[in-house]
């Protein structure tokens, strides 16, 4: 078997209404496809895609310890203060490494999204 590409990132949510309120009031997505009566949202993300969906009673359920999709920022001082300005939770405050800058903030249902910024090449240090 050989993987061409990530198909989507999908994260499972209890209520459609308020997540939606969260990735696109807050974080700013758009639309790209709704489906399934309204359950299943998709974001286009550059070239990737974002799925927020409530779908299969039980079968498959928010968890703060499941999602790892990080979102690139261009500006990740101004992306934390937006999110902190909004109250967004924090399960990691910001915090640096020698490649890149990060943090960690939950979504109404608790996963984990991490805001992420790669550091220019002439500022990165050791990236291992």
């Amino acid at each position: 078997m050989k993987i061409k590409e990530i198909g989507f990132v999908g994260i499972p949510v209890t209520d459609v209404t308020r997540a939606r309120s969260f990735y696109e009031e807050v974080l700013g997505l758009k639309t790209s496809e709704e489906m399934m009566g309204g359950k299943w949202i998709e974001y286009s993300v550059g070239d990737d895609t974002l799925a927020i969906a409530n779908v299969g009673s039980g079968k498959w359920v928010p968890s703060d310890q499941g999602t790892g999709v990080a979102f690139e920022v261009e500006d990740f001082d101004e992306a934390i203060k937006r999110l902190k300005d909004q109250h967004v939770p924090f399960a990691a405050e910001p915090f640096e490494t020698p490649c890149c800058h990060m943090a960690v903030v939950q979504d109404p249902d608790g996963n984990k999204l991490i805001i992420h910024k790669l550091k220019p090449e002439n500022e990165k240090g050791v990236c291992k």
